[in-house]
């Protein structure tokens, strides 16, 4: 920005007349210019009939020369095209300025009618002092003063006056062209200047104006502009977000905030803030489905400079749910970064008791005896698994693996997954698997087990009873083969999905927040990706996990499809030729 705004300051001290081509301003001053040369043609031509009625009608000279001039001025206005740059009126200086000179002296020369025709030259040389260069308007300034001395001196011979006063006369007359072309010029100069200045001044406006509102629009924070009626001006993605219940469709400004009554608290809050100033305010935005959102609400006065423009209240909306969220996270982090350390200390005990656990477990006989046993059997496993996560955060590693890849021949792995956990779960027909074209791809097996587990794990937390309501299946592109997990649970919330991947983060208070984290991060070891998405399957919505691997090429049937075509329950193909883990990226 600074560096525009020094070209700014360059161009202010250029010379606006160089080889630039020519602005709109320009070119109106052009167009004025031939427009003034074609009235004065007409008003020479209606002086000569006015000269020919009072001579009894003959035609004179001057009749003839201003009738040529009036025909030149049009053609020249209405039928030559504007000057390209303006250095272009040099070479056109014989077709237009230079028409007016030698039209002019032939009328003061002539003396026609009596009449001074000296004060016509004007026309000519503020045409090159406006239009042309210094140069060229000092040139045109001189050609008409050396004119008019030869015309004094020429009429003081032939009328044999003392010379001294024509001449004289003629001098001042020139002095006075040269000073009116020197500041004509400087004006037009110092005009085109500002113009330029202005010109990239807007630019540099324009440009701040798509800075700031992008910056606007990738805020986290709903920013809305309310005016004092209560109508929204402006709102970014967030607010719009916000303020729309799930499913709604979006709403574009300008819009009554007092419209919709779950807005009711925003528009009496703006309507405080041009009462009262800068109000702050936690409100609750009851949407028709049902659906009530916390927000944090603060309000700044926006005051309009110009008395005939409204000032604006500007309101920052932030999801409570968000800032509760954001702090959690920072607060968890830092119990994490200690749990690293710590979890090597609990792992010891924790194996002990178990181990003593199960001693006395041999000898109890006792019912309640053995329920007590088996809670500590459980917990003991509980604690455990959520050790394991803690330290398997930490041994994770970000990006792709420095040793020798390892090809995975998938299928085989993941039939083995999907048993072993449907055996372990007891999920009987609620587990339905669909295998495409076989393939090797860059995963280690221990990993690949970690994250589909973990994925089928979630989708049997919140999928129904029902057969196959969790699904897994394949597809495959050219380089690239995809895991989907799917499941018929109900669609998560938005604030959920924001922080979806995001470690110690989740929806339940009995979960650790780390397996999705684990997830995304050893994929990313591998070069992989994974994603979600809400897609529906044999005519039933559901929530999506997308693992996008690393293919052998060569193990890939180079015919087959993106997708697998023997099955019927597949509704949608999201993948192109190539899936690109971008896909799983774009969907989170």
């Amino acid at each position: 920005m600074a560096d525009l705004r020094a070209r700014a300051d360059e161009h202010s001290v250029l010379d606006p007349l160089s080889q630039t081509p020519a602005s709109a301003g320009f070119l109106r001053v052009w167009r004025t210019v031939m427009s003034a040369r074609v009235a004065l043609s007409i008003a020479l031509l209606a002086l000569s009939a006015l000269v020919i009625y009072n001579r009894g009608g003959a035609l004179s000279a001057m009749a003839v020369c201003c009738a040529a001039y009036a025909l030149l001025a049009a053609y020249t206005r209405w039928f030559t095209p504007p000057l390209a740059t303006r250095r272009a009126l040099e070479a056109k200086w014989p077709q237009s300025i230079g028409v007016d000179v030698v039209v002019f002296a032939l009328l003061h020369a002539a003396n026609f009618a009596s009449l001074n025709f000296a004060p016509l030259f004007t026309v000519p040389v503020l045409t090159a002092a406006i239009l042309g260069s210094g140069l060229l308007s000092l040139a045109t300034a001189a050609a008409v003063s050396i004119f008019l001395l030869v015309d004094a001196w020429y009429f003081a011979s032939s009328q044999g006056v003392e010379i001294t006063g024509p001449v004289l006369q003629a001098g001042v007359s020139g002095i006075g062209f040269f000073g009116l072309a020197m500041l004509a010029h400087s004006l037009a100069v110092r005009l085109a200047s500002e113009e330029a200045t202005a010109r990239l001044s807007d630019s540099l406006v324009r440009m701040q104006i798509q800075v700031n509102q992008m910056v606007i629009d990738a805020l986290n924070d709903g920013v809305l502009m309310v005016d004092a009626n209560g109508v929204v001006r402006s709102l970014n993605p967030a607010a719009r977000q916000m303020l729309e219940s799930p499913g709604a469709e979006a709403r574009s400004a300008p819009f009554v905030l007092a419209g919709n009554p779950a807005w009711l608290g925003l528009a009496s809050l703006a309507a405080q803030s041009f009462v009262g100033g800068e109000q702050s305010a936690t409100l609750e935005l009851q949407h028709p489905r049902g659906v009530v959102r916390r927000v944090q609400v603060k309000t700044r006065i926006a005051q309009a400079s110009n008395e005939h423009l409204p000032s604006l209240c500007v309101m920052f909306v932030e999801d409570l749910r968000e800032i509760e969220a954001r702090v959690r996270i920072e607060k968890l982090a830092a119990m994490g970064r200690m749990s690293a350390a710590v979890a090597h200390e609990i792992r010891n005990p924790l194996a002990a008791i178990s181990q003593a656990n199960a001693l006395l477990a041999e000898g109890l006989v006792g019912h309640a005896d053995r329920r007590l046993s088996t809670i500590i059997h459980d917990n003991g496993r509980r604690l455990g698994r959520i050790v394991d996560e803690v330290l398997s955060v930490s041994r994770v590693n970000r990006g792709v693996s420095d040793d020798a890849p390892v090809w995975l021949e998938v299928h085989s792995a993941l039939v083995g997954i999907c048993d072993e956990w449907a055996g372990q779960n007891r999920v009987d027909t609620r587990l339905s698997v669909h295998l495409g074209v076989d393939a090797r791809v860059r995963f280690e097996s221990d990993h690949l087990r970690q994250v589909l587990v973990n994925l089928l794990d979630n989708a049997k937390r919140f999928a129904s009873s029902r057969a196959g309501a969790i699904r897994v299946e394949t597809v495959h592109g050219v380089s690239q083969f995809c895991v989907l997990v799917w499941s018929d649970g109900p669609p998560l919330d938005p604030g959920v999905q924001t922080h979806l991947f995001e470690p110690f983060f989740s929806s339940e208070s009995r979960s650790s927040g780390l397996g999705l984290y684990i997830c995304r991060e050893l994929c990313e070891r591998h070069g992989a990706s994974i994603g979600y998405a809400r897609n529906e399957r044999n005519g039933v919505d559901g929530n999506e996990f997308a693992v996008v691997l690393i293919a052998d090429g060569d193990s890939l049937d180079p015919g087959g499809s993106a997708s697998n075509p023997s099955d019927p329950d597949r509704q949608t193909s999201v993948f192109d030729e190539d899936l690109r883990v971008e896909w799983a990226q774009s969907r989170v």
